[in-house]
C-alpha cells in the first residue's frame, strides 16, 4: 500500500551557512561599525542566540538571518523568534528556537484535515510525523495539495514516498 511521511526538518548545514553569511553581513554594515553584536547557533539546542547593544540591532540582525535563510531556500517560519529578551547590563540578548518536528495539536490538525477531505487515505500520528496511507498515489499526490494550500505556522516536507 502506498505511503508517504508529512515532517516538519531544517536542514542543519544549510542553515549553519546562513547564519554564518549573515554574520559577515553584519560585521561590515555601516550602521553595526563598532558594535560588540554576536550571533552563535548552537546546532544541539538547535538555538539563535543574539547578544548586541540596542533591540533595534536586535531587529535588523534577525532581518538579515531571514533574507540569507530565503536566499538559502530554506522557510523562515521555522524560526521561533517570541518575545524572550533579556538585557543584562547595557546588553540585549534575544534567543532564537528553531522548530522542528510536528508538534501534537499541529499534528492533530492535519489529519483531521485530511479525514475531512473526504479522500481515501488514512492518517496515522507517529511521533513528531504524519503517515499518510492509501491505495492509490494519486489519492497521496492530492492529500500533499491539499496540505500545501493549509497553513500549519510550520514548513512541511513529504518523504519516504513508497
Amino acid at each position: 500500500m502506498p505511503s508517504f511521511d508529512i515532517v516538519s526538518k531544517t536542514d542543519h548545514q544549510t542553515l549553519d551557512n546562513a547564519i554564518n553569511v549573515a554574520r559577515k553581513e553584519i560585521l561590515t554594515r555601516y550602521d553595526f561599525r563598532e558594535s560588540k553584536s554576536t550571533i552563535d547557533f548552537d546546532k544541539k539546542e538547535m538555538m539563535i542566540r543574539i547578544v548586541t547593544e540596542d533591540e533595534m540591532r536586535v531587529n535588523s540582525i534577525v532581518d538579515v538571518i531571514r533574507a540569507r535563510m530565503a536566499k538559502q531556500r530554506l522557510d523562515t517560519s521555522c524560526l521561533d523568534v517570541g518575545k524572550e529578551q533579556y538585557a543584562s547590563g547595557n546588553m540585549v540578548k534575544k534567543d532564537i528556537k528553531i522548530k522542528e518536528g510536528i508538534d501534537k495539536e499541529t499534528a492533530k490538525k492535519i489529519a483531521k484535515d485530511i479525514k475531512e477531505s473526504k479522500l481515501k487515505v488514512q492518517p496515522q500520528i507517529m511521533e513528531d510525523q504524519v503517515r499518510v496511507s492509501g491505495k492509490k498515489i494519486d489519492d497521496l499526490q492530492a492529500v500533499i495539495a491539499l496540505m500545501r494550500q493549509g497553513s500549519y505556522g510550520l514548513p512541511l516536507q513529504y518523504v519516504n514516498m513508497k
